[in-house]
């Protein structure tokens, strides 16, 4: 008897270990599978990379879209960013389906493959309804433009974020963009258009709009109903701080796709008058509610014209450098390709190439 309770003592213990080790699988499993929304699947990269805890103090964490026909820009954002900071920096970088395995081959197979990230998958289809069709210029368009729109829904556990345009590159510690103190109240921070005299040059030579009027059509009353000065300077998103919890408080997502949809029904902005429609609901919800960036921090304009140029001591002291309009420095003609070639690293794939002049047919 006293051998048969011995042995029924090995099993039960056996059985109890067998338990927790099925137990304890199920829990792994569940903290490492994507997680889903009604908008989003989460797509973790394959790549042998570190897991960072969310909250710890010197990680900063960026979100930049690589779409695959520019790959290669966000890239090269990615490389000024880890290349000039020692600071912990983890990217969300956000594709579609069909280029996550090129997004993920970019990064392993180059300098890049040191870097700290996650690669996450957005569902066009959440902007169904929401964006017409607009043939000026078809690339504003694209699904990864409107990203920004969706932060919270993202599969990330950071309170505060930096969001970036794939056309940028960052000259100076992006710690001390993190670093920026958001007013009471305020979801993000921007740079007005309305800030460095080298700015306004700029803007005069190339005759961009940097107010409201330039985005908004006040011919139509939903607009006038906003009550906002059409002289009012306008500010750009594609360089912006973000606090998600406020983000989420304020329900920015949902003011921002009523402002599309509105849009979609009654056209009060176009991408031809607004140089895209990822910019003017932006405009509308954050009217007034934003922080302002140090200037320094986003020297924009850089693609608006083949031909006007900073001065070479101005941009030496910029600490990031934003190549938004349609002349981009992977193309030709553009200015001031050096700053931006320095930083960029050859698609393994071949599939992204710069284009020069030797390079024209």
């Amino acid at each position: 008897m006293a051998f048969l309770r011995k042995i029924n003592q090995i099993l039960l213990v056996l059985l109890l270990l067998l338990l927790c080790v099925l137990l304890h699988s199920s829990l792994l499993r569940a903290s490492t599978r994507p997680t889903l929304s009604d908008h989003w699947n989460g797509v973790v990269s394959a790549a042998r990379v570190p897991v960072v805890s969310p909250e710890v103090d010197n990680v900063v964490p960026v979100i930049i879209c690589a779409s695959e026909e520019r790959i290669g820009a966000a890239m090269a954002t990615i490389n000024s960013i880890y290349s000039n900071t020692d600071a912990s920096v983890f990217f969300y970088v956000v594709t579609l389906r069909d280029a996550v395995k090129l997004t993920r081959q970019y990064i392993v197979k180059t300098k890049l493959k040191g870097i700290k990230y996650k690669i996450l998958e957005f569902n066009p289809m959440v902007l169904k309804g929401k964006v017409k069709p607009d043939s000026s210029r078809p690339d504003l368009l694209h699904p990864l433009n409107f990203v920004r729109f969706y932060l919270p829904l993202l599969d990330i556990n950071h309170k505060r974020v930096i969001y970036l345009d794939d056309d940028v590159i960052v000259q100076g510690d992006i710690k001390d963009l993190f670093g920026v103190q958001l007013k009471p109240g305020h979801a993000a921070a921007f740079s007005t258009d309305c800030d460095l005299p080298s700015t306004h040059e700029m803007v005069r030579s190339i005759g961009m709009q940097t107010n409201y009027m330039g985005f908004l059509d006040y011919r139509k009353k939903e607009v006038r109903d906003l009550g906002i000065n059409p002289r009012e300077c306008s500010f750009n998103p594609g360089v912006f701080v973000a606090d998600i919890s406020e983000w989420k408080k304020q329900k920015i997502t949902k003011q921002l796709e009523k402002w599309m949809e509105e849009n979609f029904r009654q056209n009060i902005y176009s991408s031809a008058m607004a140089g895209g429609v990822a910019t003017p609901p932006m405009l509308i919800v954050f009217h007034d509610k934003y922080t302002t960036l140090d200037p320094l921090w986003h020297v924009r304009h850089l693609g608006w014209s083949p031909d006007a140029r900073y001065s070479e001591s101005f941009l030496q002291e910029a600490h990031l450098l934003h190549w938004n309009g349609p002349f981009k420095p992977w193309s030709y003609p553009a200015v001031h390709l050096d700053l931006w070639e320095k930083w960029f690293i050859p698609d393994p794939s071949r599939r992204f190439s710069l284009v020069r002049p030797e390079s024209d047919s």
